[in-house]
C-alpha cells in the first residue's frame, strides 16, 4: 500500500508519495494525482507502477507543507465542476442508535420519522451485504455538491450565514475516475468531514438534503491500495487548543452494515455518473457525532479526525459566514 498528497508549490498543483510522517517524495508529473490515475487507467498499469517509476530521487519536509497551507484534497479535478460529491447514511452499525438520538421528539406524531430510519438501517442490515455477483439493497444517498464545495485540509470549513449548526461526521471516503469508457475506478480511500447542519436535520428529516448541501473536506492523505476491514479514528473538537469533545470511531466493513461494493453499485448504476473523466467523492457514512452528544459547536473550533491507517489526520478549523445571499434577479425581455 502506498499513500499519496497533493499540495501547491509555487502555485502548481503538485504530487508526491508520503515516505514518513516527516517526509514526502515528490512525483515527477503534471496534473497531480488526476494525471497518475488516467495514465494508470488507460494504459492498464497499476496506480503504483505508475507513480514508482516516477519518483524524484530528493526527499521534502512535510510538516511545512502543513505550516504553509499548502497541502490540498489528494485527487482533485482540473474543472471542479466534473468532481461530484455525494454520500450514504446508516452505513454504519450504530448509526441508526446515533440518528434516533438525534431526532428524538417528545411529539407522538413525529415517531413515524424514527420509523422511517430504523426501517431503512434494518434493510441493510438484512440486505446490505449481498454475495458476489448478487445485488443488494439500495442505501439512503444524498448529494453534497461539486468540487468548488471542497475545503482543503488545514482549511477552514464554512457555515453559511443561514445555518443553524455546522457540525463534523467523520468517515471513511472513497475516491473514483472515470475512464474514457465509462467504467469507474476506485482510486483509493481518505479520512473525510462530511459537516453538515443537523440542527436542520433534526428539525424534519425530509430536510436531511439541505443539511447536506455543505462544504466538506477529505485527505490529506490518500491510501493506495486493500482497505482493512476495521477500523479504528478518534473524532476531536479542541478550542483555543484544548479539547472539548472527543470520541473513538469504527469504519471499515467490518463495522459496516453495508458493503462497499453494494455502496458503489448503487452511486454508479446511474448512467449520469459514469460521465468519462470526472471524479467522484463519495462519503460511506458515520455512527459518531458531537451533535448526538449535545455538543454545538461554535466559530474558532477546529475538529480534527484522526484514521491512523489513513496517515495524517483530516484538520479543519470553523467559521460561519456573516453576509446572506440576496435573492435572485430576474432577467427582463
Amino acid at each position: 500500500m502506498m499513500r499519496l498528497i497533493q499540495y501547491l508549490e509555487n502555485g502548481q498543483l503538485c504530487a508526491a508519495l508520503v515516505e514518513s510522517d516527516d517526509a514526502v517524495r515528490p512525483i515527477r508529473i503534471d496534473g497531480g494525482v488526476y494525471a497518475l490515475a488516467r495514465i494508470a487507467i488507460d494504459s492498464g498499469q497499476t496506480l503504483s507502477a505508475v507513480v514508482e517509476v516516477r519518483l524524484d530521487d530528493e526527499l521534502i519536509d512535510y510538516q511545512p507543507l502543513i505550516d504553509e497551507g499548502r497541502l490540498l484534497p489528494p485527487l482533485t479535478h482540473p474543472d471542479p465542476a466534473h468532481c461530484l460529491i455525494t454520500g450514504t447514511g446508516l452505513t454504519h452499525l450504530g448509526s441508526a442508535d446515533t440518528r434516533s438520538a438525534m431526532h428524538a421528539k417528545a411529539s407522538q406524531t413525529e415517531e413515524s420519522e424514527l420509523t422511517d430510519s430504523m426501517r431503512m438501517f434494518k434493510m441493510g442490515v438484512e440486505g446490505g451485504r449481498p454475495a458476489e455477483g448478487e445485488v443488494g439493497v439500495q442505501p439512503e444517498w444524498f448529494y453534497k455538491g461539486d468540487g468548488n464545495w471542497v475545503v482543503p485540509p488545514e482549511a477552514a470549513l464554512t457555515m453559511p450565514a443561514f445555518a443553524e449548526d455546522g457540525g463534523e461526521e467523520p468517515e471513511l471516503v472513497g475516491v473514483y475516475l472515470v475512464g474514457a469508457d465509462g467504467r469507474p475506478w476506485r482510486v483509493g480511500y481518505a479520512v473525510g468531514n462530511e459537516f453538515s447542519d443537523h440542527v436542520v436535520e433534526r428539525q424534519n428529516y425530509l430536510w436531511l438534503a439541505h443539511s447536506k448541501l455543505r462544504q466538506c473536506s477529505y485527505g490529506p492523505e490518500l491510501l493506495i491500495g486493500e482497505l482493512p476491514a476495521h477500523l479504528e479514528g478518534t473524532s476531536r473538537i479542541t478550542r483555543n487548543g484544548e479539547t472539548r469533545w472527543e470520541k473513538p470511531f469504527l469504519t471499515g466493513e467490518d463495522n459496516m452494515s453495508h458493503s462497499i461494493a453494494n455502496l458503489e453499485y448503487h452511486h454508479f448504476k446511474y448512467a449520469g455518473f459514469r460521465r468519462p473523466g470526472d471524479v467522484h467523492v463519495h462519503f460511506f457514512g458515520t455512527a459518531t457525532l458531537s451533535f448526538a452528544d449535545h455538543i454545538r459547536v461554535e466559530p474558532g473550533d477546529r475538529f480534527e479526525i484522526e484514521l491512523p491507517a489513513l496517515g495524517r489526520a483530516l484538520r479543519n478549523p470553523l467559521i460561519k459566514k456573516e453576509e446572506a445571499s440576496t435573492g435572485v434577479d430576474i432577467l427582463a425581455l
